[in-house]
């Protein structure tokens, strides 16, 4: 049994929940997925998965293996980037997380990311706050971008490099947003005056779903302007979120939505924007990464890249303000 290969079949399974899934991420068969992790459990002396017809879940030995499946694997990867960088160029995989609403600007990064350093292979996935922090703390993500605000003062888990201020617009549809787009030289979304929170309140929202960490915040917002809704439409999809705004036939839905959002829907036609004001909230969003593990050779050129005044200047172009700036 190879132990490192089945460890990693174990991390692919917790992490798509399901057999078929996991087997085709580990580019081999479900059968001999099934059968590394039934060697494993042998090897180990007990059930690490919950099994029926499906997937059930691990168990707790299964919790326990998996944390130490992490640490394996981080510490392989680790090593293998060391190796593979002895001649200066850093070479390997960089695990980033982001919270979906962010996930524009992750993207941007790890683009450029990839431009400077050809060698460095990012693996970009959009995930909840809560599992942000718990793929840092298991060591499954290397680096994550998300709100500071839920981290405590005393927490030394995770460090943290500030990159902007999210602050929150009125999306909706207009007929009349057809002019031309200065940003950009194309038809597209259009910048209006600014909106009360009370007043947004009045139209039919689409919100993410309660789980999400934006939602807390648009409601804590909506609360401090004396006003509490019932969402029109909910999802736990960004995207899904999006296109209920921008879909023609979807009558007068609307959505609050932060800068790094409304930057990736500039060249959406039809579409106008609104500050929010009265309050003005503005949300720390920063990169994470873990301090329970010396930072890999990739992961110490992703953090230099970050504080970079290019860097940061680039991200203040397409998130923060945005119409407040111009």
């Amino acid at each position: 049994m190879n132990l490192l290969e089945a460890m990693r079949y174990l991390a692919a399974l917790d992490q798509h929940r399901h057999f078929g899934r996991a087997a085709q991420a580990c580019h081999i068969t479900q059968p001999a997925l099934s059968n590394a992790l039934r060697a494993l459990e042998a090897e180990l002396g007990v059930a690490l998965v919950r099994r029926s017809r499906q997937y059930e879940g691990l168990t707790a030995e299964g919790e326990v293996a998996l944390a130490h499946a992490h640490r394996l694997l981080h510490g392989t990867e680790a090593l293998r980037q060391e190796l593979a960088s002895l001649d200066g160029a850093p070479r390997g995989v960089l695990r980033i997380g982001a919270v979906p609403t962010a996930v524009p600007v992750a993207a941007r990064f790890a683009a450029r990311l990839r431009a400077r350093f050809a060698g460095i292979q990012p693996v970009l996935q959009a995930l909840s706050s809560q599992a942000l922090e718990n793929g840092l703390d298991s060591l499954a993500l290397d680096l994550a971008l998300g709100y500071a605000e839920r981290l405590q003062p005393t927490d030394r888990r995770l460090r943290v490099l500030p990159q902007y201020g999210e602050h929150y617009f009125l999306v909706r549809r207009s007929a009349a947003a057809t002019a031309a787009d200065p940003a950009t030289g194309a038809a597209g979304l259009q910048f209006d005056s600014p909106w009360r929170w009370a007043d947004a309140a009045r139209l039919p929202l689409v919100m993410l779903t309660p789980e999400m960490h934006n939602r807390v915040i648009v409601e804590r917002a909506l609360r401090s302007a004396g006003q509490r809704i019932v969402p029109a439409l909910e999802t736990d999809s960004v995207l899904a979120l999006m296109q209920a705004v921008q879909d023609d036939g979807a009558g007068d839905l609307a959505a609050v939505l932060p800068g790094a959002l409304v930057s990736a829907t500039r060249l959406q036609p039809g579409l106008v924007a609104h500050a929010l004001v009265d309050p003005v909230v503005e949300t720390p969003i920063g990169w994470m990464t873990s301090l329970a593990s010396p930072p890999t050779r990739v992961l110490e050129v992703a953090l230099q890249m970050a504080a970079q005044p290019d860097w940061l200047a680039h991200v203040r172009q397409h998130t923060g303000s945005l119409a407040l700036d111009r």
